[in-house]
């Protein structure tokens, strides 16, 4: 059976999305995106350009203007319900994470685990 499309979502899609949680464009995204991770994640132009355009067809989000060839768009709140369901499902990995290596691994302080 194929997945669900944007059931989970991949860490450059993630970050697209929290960009869009303001209005901005594809050259804004393609900066704020290494900007916000500390270089740890990057989206090339072909990928970017992709992904807004799914995201457009999936209503996730919206074009909010356009000047010449640079558009501009925004979270919808499909997009915004999306995203926070990735965070509740990547936080819930962190919580297992937690729960099943805390008390295994040293921590510096030796009183809270991670």
């Amino acid at each position: 059976m194929p997945r669900e499309k944007f059931k989970t979502l991949t860490e450059q899609m993630f970050y697209v999305l929290l960009c869009l949680r303001e209005e901005c464009c594809g050259m804004d995204i393609l900066d704020r995106v290494p900007a916000m991770t500390g270089g740890r994640v990057t989206v090339g132009s072909g990928t970017l350009y992709n992904l807004l355009e799914q995201f457009v067809e999936a209503d996730m989000i919206r074009e909010t203007r356009v000047e010449g060839r640079r558009r501009s768009y925004l979270l919808t709140p499909l997009g915004a319900q999306r995203l926070r369901q990735e965070f509740e499902r990547l936080t819930a990995q962190a919580e297992d994470y937690r729960r099943i290596f805390g008390k295994e691994e040293p921590h510096e302080n030796h009183e809270t685990p991670l």
